[in-house]
């Protein structure tokens, strides 16, 4: 079996954001980069989990970014990955980074395609509905359980008010959330030894780009808290309505 898993480049969680060119561009000045964690945390360590069950299986990571991803793919190599490729690209359109992806996964005729739910940059949940369309396979989205018997797959996710369980024959493409598998750190013989690994350049393939950013916007900033005196009970109320419009 071939395992494609899908690794993006995301800003650290405590990283200071800040934006540039009248707030249409991301100013990565000063930013720690990390893989996102629905990638690294349950895509890929599940996929290596299969690869441990199964050593003939084939991992593979995809990455479109440019060469200031590669650290991050390296890290992901250290944790299990046997090569890397990269496609030579700073899009961020959805659409074109999915058809970047439909188009190694077509020629390297891989069965498993894992990506993470989302990136927790832009929270669009899109790669994996559009990845899968390109390629005209089915397609689970949200997957916190997923088990491997033959060709056979078993994936459970959330619902509203439970768990829905589907099975489905390879190939297909999965979305992970939280609960597919748990974070590991690389060990220094995985460090040492992702120096060595492939990591392959490729240049994009032609494909639409359709959508564009117009502008981003920093969430307002957040108003000192006001103590109200426990013998004023109505001021507090007074607060919550005309202040807060809460009642």
């Amino acid at each position: 079996m071939k395992i494609l898993v899908c690794i993006s480049k995301t800003p650290d969680t405590t990283a200071k954001i800040a934006f540039a060119d009248n707030n249409t561009k991301f100013a990565p000045e000063g930013v720690q980069w990390i893989i996102n964690p629905y990638d690294e945390w349950y895509a890929l360590v599940r996929a290596i989990e299969l690869k441990e069950a199964d050593p003939a299986t084939v991992l593979h990571l995809i990455n479109v970014g440019t060469a200031d991803s590669d650290p991050i793919i390296r890290k992901a190599l250290a944790l299990g990955g046997e090569e890397a490729i990269r496609v030579n690209s700073d899009h961020a359109d959805p659409y074109f980074i999915a058809a970047q992806i439909a188009a190694v996964a077509k020629e390297g005729g891989y069965d498993l395609v894992l990506t993470g739910k989302e990136t927790i940059d832009y929270n669009g949940s899109s790669i994996g509905g559009m990845l899968a369309e390109i390629l005209d396979l089915p397609y689970i989205s949200h997957a916190l359980k997923l088990d491997l018997q033959g060709s056979e797959v078993t994936t459970v996710r959330e619902i509203e008010g439970g768990e829905e369980t589907n099975k489905v024959s390879l190939p297909l493409v999965v979305s992970c959330q939280k609960g597919m598998a748990e974070q590991r750190i690389p060990n220094m013989k995985g460090i040492m030894g992702a120096r060595s690994k492939p990591l392959k350049v490729v240049e994009p393939v032609a494909a639409d780009t359709l959508t564009s950013i117009r502008n981003f916007e920093m969430p307002p900033a957040k108003a000192g808290v006001k103590l109200v005196d426990a013998e004023h009970p109505e001021e507090l109320v007074r607060l919550l309505h005309e202040e807060a419009k809460a009642i």
